[in-house]
């Protein structure tokens, strides 16, 4: 299909061309790194500036280890001084697994005959969010194939099925999205239904790669799927998350074609995407790929850490594709949001699946931790799980979130408001070994509060929420 801004009613400032395979690579040929060019680009990150191309290439083609440790030390720096020591927590939800492209990566593709597709009837939907829910999940991404029986107005229904189920003290505050793009009449229709966050991940942002992965189906068009999230911008979803899959092509390509598309929304909409996902290729069903790209621990470890100090105030998300030592390590010094007691294989929540079956799934998962295990291990190294959802429903999104997130604000309503959630947990889901260890962490960061006026306010919602109440928030 060939590609029509007039068709699409995208401004034509959007499409302008903004990923130039010329331009990223004869910056990263071009842009040597020295020692005190990197501690310069640091400095300027830590002071919460946003890094340009040439910035980010000095720091993707630093190789030495002491300066490596460096860039690592400095986005550790700077995720304290923006997001304190929460990490937000969700579950995805696979809602169906038939799919009509032909992507060579992964598991659900249409050629692969042995992947088992079904799709949730609203009943088993209602199943599988109560079992979320009596585990204390707060947050869901849901995740559709890309076929017609997904469309708009389903994908719409399931968002409202999902909120409207309440569990005992239990309910789903925040339903995000990973489909396909959608135009945007259809986006319309999806932001009608309360979502949250609408991710769609490139892949690759190298076009001939893009191609060469992608052998049929509408996400073969690259222009389509690239400009997908403008659509969603012109449909009022001002709130959007951006992806590459490493793996696929050269990773330094990827960090920057991932911040050319930063790029490409603080211009044309005058706000970058809130959450950025660098997931790399696991096993999957019947597929076998080229190593050639394969990311090193070393080298993605690295690239987290660069796409922190690249983009300060945008969301670094991390699944469990990766095992819990990797995971463990980058939380330290990027990644602000992960998933706990995750699952993937269809009806894996309700049936209480033991066993991965990569013929069921789209991809092999690495880190299958319950959801209080990862809480366990968050607070046993002072992070404070979160599941608040606050600034989405009260209209901090888009433009509104970057104008309290820039300043810095922005933690000053994560934090007290993680440990609000948090404490919902303890008291309603968590066994007494964890409640207890996670009442001296909340004991610990309220004495961090120099504010002794607001700290009395969280004292007092805090004790509500031990006495009953629920869904307190600033």
């Amino acid at each position: 299909m060939i590609y029509d801004p007039q068709v699409y009613s995208i401004p034509d400032e959007a499409m302008k061309p903004f990923i130039s395979e010329d331009e990223i690579w004869k910056i990263l040929n071009e842009t040597p790194s020295t020692p005190e060019r990197v501690r310069e680009i640091i400095s300027k990150s830590l002071d919460k500036k946003r890094l340009s191309l040439e910035e980010t290439a000095v720091l993707i083609n630093t190789t030495d280890t002491l300066l490596v440790e460096e860039i690592k030390q400095g986005a550790r720096e700077l995720k304290e001084k923006v997001y304190g020591k929460r990490i937000v927590l969700f579950a995805p939800l696979y809602v169906g697994n038939h799919c009509t492209n032909n992507c060579t990566y992964c598991g659900f593709r249409t050629s692969n005959k042995e992947q088992k597709r079904s799709t949730l009837s609203k009943e088993d939907l209602v199943e599988e969010v109560k079992m979320l829910e009596n585990t204390g999940q707060k947050r869901l991404i849901l995740v559709y194939g890309e076929h017609p029986k997904y469309n708009p107005d389903f994908i719409a229904e399931t968002v409202r099925t999902v909120y409207s189920v309440k569990q005992g003290n239990g309910e789903i505050r925040r339903v995000n999205i990973n489909a396909a793009p959608q135009e945007i009449e259809g986006f319309k229709i999806i932001k009608e239904s309360g979502i949250g966050t609408y991710q769609i991940f490139q892949e690759t942002y190298h076009r001939e790669a893009y191609e060469r992965y992608h052998l049929s189906g509408q996400k073969r068009n690259y222009d389509y799927r690239l400009t997908g999230l403008d659509r969603a911008q012109e449909a009022g979803i001002d709130d959007v998350g951006i992806g590459a899959l490493f793996g696929l092509y050269d990773w330094r390509f990827e960090v920057m074609g991932l911040l050319r598309h930063v790029n490409h929304f603080e211009a044309v909409y005058q706000v970058g995407p809130h959450t950025i996902s660098f997931p790399r290729i696991k096993k999957a069903s019947n597929v076998h790929l080229d190593e050639q790209y394969q990311v090193s621990d070393e080298d993605f470890t690295k690239l987290v850490a660069i796409l922190r100090l690249a983009v300060p105030y945008t969301g670094l998300i991390l699944t469990a594709r990766e095992p819990a030592h990797v995971r463990d390590e980058v939380l330290s010094f990027g990644v602000s949001q992960i998933d706990g007691g995750t699952k993937i294989e269809m009806k894996a929540y309700s049936q209480d699946k033991k066993e991965q079956d990569l013929h069921s799934e789209q991809f092999e998962i690495n880190d299958g931790r319950t959801l209080n295990e990862v809480m366990e291990d968050l607070i046993h190294n002072d992070y404070i799980p979160s599941f608040c959802t606050a600034c989405y429903r009260v209209g901090r999104t888009g433009e509104h979130f970057m104008e309290f997130s820039v300043p810095g604000f922005i933690k000053r309503f994560c934090t007290p408001n993680a440990l609000l959630t948090m404490a919902e947990y303890l008291e309603d889901y968590a066994p007494e070994k964890t409640k207890i260890k996670g009442y001296v962490l909340i004991d610990k960061s309220l004495k961090e509060f120099d504010d002794e006026r607001f700290k009395n306010k969280l004292c007092e919602r805090l004790e509500k929420i031990k006495a009953g109440e629920r869904d307190l928030y600033f």
